[in-house]
Formats: C-alpha cells, sequence, structure tokens
C-alpha cells in the first residue's frame, strides 16, 4: 500500500484541518488514524523491530513503567469488591475531591469536588468541552500545531475551527496578532496547549497570562490542556492557566495518562475554574452535565483507586520519569543534527514531543511529510507523525517517549533513509 502521501493526507484550506479519503466522505484525520496507516505500510518481510517514534504512550518501555503505588492502589480496589457498581454521574465524589486537591496546590485558591468532572480519558473530557460550546455559526481558535483531537471533535459537533499561529522561532509561544485578526463576535473559546502538544513548548507565567487578558479583551472561554502537567525538563517550570482565572473563566482538561504514564487506564477530568461564577451564570455548566448524562464514564475501580494514586506516589517516580524525558529529548536535539533535511527550531522544553522541519527539496522523490512517513515505515520500519496531522505541512512530530537505546536506532533508522534518499549535488 506505497501510495501518494498526498492521497492519504488532504489538506482542506478552506475548512482548515487534514482529511482522508473514504469513499464519498472525507473526515478529520486524527492521530490514530494517521498511525494506522503508516503501520499498514510496514514492510511484513522486515524482520527489525518496529519503532514507534510517531506515539504518545510510553507505557511499553519498562523505563516508563506506573509507579508501584498507582498499581497497588488499582488492585486493592479491584480486591476490595466495592468498586464494581455503577459510579455516580460526574464521578465518585472522594475521586473528584482527591482531583479538587490535587490541582489547587498549584492555583492561589481552592477548588472543590463540584468543579470536578470526570471522564474517560482526556479525550472525552476534550469532546465534552467542544460539545458543550458548539452552537450554530460558533468557531473555536485552536492553535497550529494543535492536538488533532480537537479538530476532529469539532467538525463532528459542527464548530468551524480558526488556527491561530504558534512562534516556533520564540519556542512555540501564542502569536497574539494571529489570535486577535481571528477571533470575531462568533468565536467563543481558545484552546492554549501547555505543555505543548505537539511543540515540546513550556511557557511562562507571563506569557500565559498575556494570554488570558486577551481572551478577556476579545470575549473569549479559555480552555487549558494540561495532561502534559508537570512533564518539563528545560529551564520553565510548568504554571496552571487556572491561576489566571480571575481575568477570565477557564476550562482545563487534564488526565492521569501522561503523568502517570497509565493512558489505557482511561481517567481524565474536567475542570471548571471560575471564581466569579460567570460559567455557572451562563448555563454552561449545565451544558456539560446534561452531557455527561448520556455519556460513558470511567470504570469505578479506577475511580475509587484515584484518591490513593494522587496522594501516595513519591516525587522519585517523578523525578526518574523526567530524567528519562530529559535524556531522550537531548539524544533527539544533538543526532537530528546530522541529518540536513530536517531541522529543530527550538530545543523541546516538556511533553513528550519535538516538532521539526522537514525540507523535501533535499530528498528525492518524497513529495510531502506524509509521503516521507509512508516512504520511512516502509524502508525503515519507523514510524512518525506527519507534521499534516497536526496542522502543519512539510513537518514532523517525534516522540521524546522511549527507551534512550530504542531511541538512538530510531534516529539512526531515519539518518540512513535521507542519506538513501538525498538529492545528488
Amino acid at each position: 500500500m506505497e501510495n501518494n502521501g498526498r492521497m492519504l493526507w488532504r489538506y482542506n484550506k478552506e475548512e482548515k484541518h487534514e482529511e482522508i479519503d473514504s469513499g464519498d466522505k472525507k473526515k478529520p484525520l486524527t492521530v490514530r488514524t494517521a498511525l494506522g496507516l503508516l503501520l499498514e505500510n510496514i514492510d511484513p518481510n522486515d524482520e527489525r523491530t518496529l519503532v514507534p517514534m510517531g506515539h504518545g504512550d510510553p507505557s511499553p518501555f519498562q523505563c516508563f513503567r506506573t509507579a508501584a503505588t498507582a498499581e497497588d492502589a488499582v488492585v486493592a480496589t479491584l480486591r476490595s469488591a466495592t468498586s464494581n457498581c455503577y459510579a455516580t454521574t460526574y464521578g465518585l465524589p472522594p475521586a473528584r475531591k482527591a482531583v479538587a486537591d490535587y490541582i489547587s496546590k498549584d492555583l492561589p485558591y481552592k477548588l472543590s469536588a463540584d468543579d470536578i468532572h470526570l471522564t474517560a480519558g482526556c479525550k472525552q473530557a476534550i469532546q465534552l468541552a467542544i460539545t458543550s460550546l458548539a452552537t450554530p455559526g460558533s468557531n473555536i481558535l485552536l492553535p497550529k500545531p494543535t492536538f488533532a483531537m480537537y479538530d476532529a471533535a469539532a467538525a463532528y459537533t459542527g464548530l468551524k475551527v480558526q488556527q491561530y499561529d504558534l512562534l516556533p522561532e520564540r519556542g512555540w509561544e501564542v502569536d497574539i496578532d494571529s489570535v486577535e485578526a481571528l477571533a470575531d463576535s462568533n468565536t467563543v473559546a481558545i484552546v492554549v496547549i501547555n505543555p505543548g502538544n505537539p511543540s515540546g513548548s513550556v511557557y511562562t507565567r507571563q506569557h500565559l497570562q498575556k494570554v488570558a487578558e486577551t481572551a478577556r479583551k476579545l470575549g473569549l472561554l479559555v480552555i487549558a490542556d494540561e495532561v502534559y502537567e508537570h512533564i518539563t525538563f528545560g529551564t520553565n517550570p510548568f504554571v496552571r492557566m487556572g491561576e489566571f482565572a480571575s481575568i477570565v473563566p477557564m476550562l482545563t482538561v487534564g488526565s492521569l495518562s501522561k503523568r502517570w504514564l497509565v493512558p489505557g487506564w482511561r481517567l481524565g477530568w474536567l475542570v471548571t475554574t471560575d471564581p466569579t461564577g460567570f460559567l455557572q451564570k451562563s448555563q454552561f455548566i449545565k451544558r456539560v452535565r446534561d452531557f455527561i448524562s448520556i455519556s460513558p464514564e470511567p470504570a469505578t475501580f479506577i475511580q475509587a483507586a484515584v484518591p490513593q494514586i494522587l496522594q501516595n506516589t513519591k516525587q522519585e517516580f517523578f523525578s526518574k520519569c523526567i530524567d528519562v524525558l530529559r535524556l531522550d529529548a537531548d539524544i533527539i536535539y544533538e543526532k537530528l543534527k546530522e541529518i540536513p533535511c530536517i531541522t529543530c527550531p527550538s530545543k523541546p522544553e516538556g511533553s513528550m514531543f519535538i516538532m521539526v522541519k522537514l525540507n523535501v527539496f533535499m530528498l528525492d522523490g518524497i513529495l510531502d511529510d506524509a509521503d516521507f512517513c509512508l516512504k520511512l515505515a516502509k524502508q525503515e520500519k519507523v514510524i512518525l507523525l506527519p507534521g499534516s496531522t497536526v496542522g502543519m505541512e512539510n513537518w514532523l512530530r517525534i516522540t521524546c517517549a522511549l527507551d534512550p537505546s530504542v531511541l538512538e536506532e530510531g534516529l539512526d533508522r531515519i539518518k540512513a533513509f535521507c542519506q538513501r534518499n538525498a538529492k545528488a549535488h
């Protein structure tokens, strides 16, 4: 199935999202769909180990195993036989309170259980936020590059997407001028992803405050995607956007998935940080709860384990994870210097990803980023995510969350691929 990358990743400039042909209908191309296409393109006769550098799931690697305290909490909950029942609609009260206490540690005020809505992973929290905001004719501002789930969720709810620019030469900061130029009377919210997926950025407190002030000036709700909270290994510490909820109302989406390295446990949250009461008065909370009442909830036994997971996990576990991610980021940044057709505008500071620029004009027979990734999968059994999937044509998203030895092997294969496909001087 070595198809032209342009036939698989068709960028619709009018609708501002990536699409894939599916008979007579086109649907937004999600990360999962894109990775599935690439996996289908692998040579079945290649006996080398697959190097998965396009995923956001580090859990297969032993160096990214979750904390023993988290495993013990789940096992204890299962064996107690007290959580085999349905959970309450918005989540078990002790779990909601535990999440509220956990997030409040980073805020100048205290959240309550009523501010927390538990979801089946962060993706459901995103879907919940987008669906609750979607009204006829409305639009939402997404960063470019973005996490493709936002694009897909907006497309299915009829919420139009406007993509504002991030500035790679300034650590992928929000381009405030771009935000102000795009926002109009129908814009309902702006999504801010920090730490950045897919950019690897970590924003300063000053920059986040500026974004909050801009949102207030434009009359926008802020959706703060903090699924990679506290996963920082550069110079900037993690700052919660909720610090600025007195300036503008905030929705925060997050989960256990990344910091605890358990994406398969499917435990996320949607948090309302609204000290002025604006969201309650606007009936937004009612719309959220109406949607939750017809949605599947996270497994009860996982919810029941949340208080112990959040309270008992030691800093040593988090520090060990950060150390490996920092090493991985250093390896990627240094080894990419050996590949002329790939450039890195800034070293990643957080999350589990890095965005790099692909110069297809230095390669022979490579049409674009999608074509590059398809042929790389076929020839080298390495999976990278095409940048067009996240809104950046002729860029690549590389994960930093692999065993360092596997990562080095993958980068060596990418280098060999680029050398083999380089244009003759």
